[in-house]
């Protein structure tokens, strides 16, 4: 098994910045792919950005690409999500989640199987 934990949502205005910490722990070894999720009331989950824990392609939504980054600390099995130029519409429940399945759509929630509580994120304008 393996426990993902989630750290570092708050409030901030439109235009900030947060970066989002993902501590795991466990039989890390079995994930061979990591990202982050986000929810917003009322909307299904949404996949964020994802890359591989080894050498591969990282991947983002369209509504992200260029504003926020994925990245992963081997030596501290943490995965990091830096995100700028905070908008409103951002605002929502974010998910760390890894997976030892070889699904193909990086976005889908059902090829991850390894999640974490989740950390609020709340952007006002």
């Amino acid at each position: 098994q393996v426990q993902l934990v989630e750290s570092g949502g708050g409030s901030v205005q439109a235009g900030g910045s947060l970066r989002l910490s993902c501590a795991a722990s466990g039989n890390t070894d079995r994930t061979n792919r990591m990202g982050w999720f986000r929810q917003a009331p009322g909307k299904e989950r949404e996949g964020v950005a994802s890359m591989y824990t080894g050498r591969g392609p990282t991947y983002y939504a369209d509504s992200v690409r260029g504003r926020f980054t994925i990245s992963l600390d081997n030596a501290k099995n943490t995965l990091y999500l830096q995100m700028n130029s905070l908008k409103p519409e951002d605002t929502a429940m974010y998910y760390c989640a890894g997976t030892s399945l070889d699904g193909d759509i990086w976005s889908r929630p059902q090829n991850y199987n390894y999640w974490g509580q989740g950390t609020q994120v709340t952007v006002s304008s």
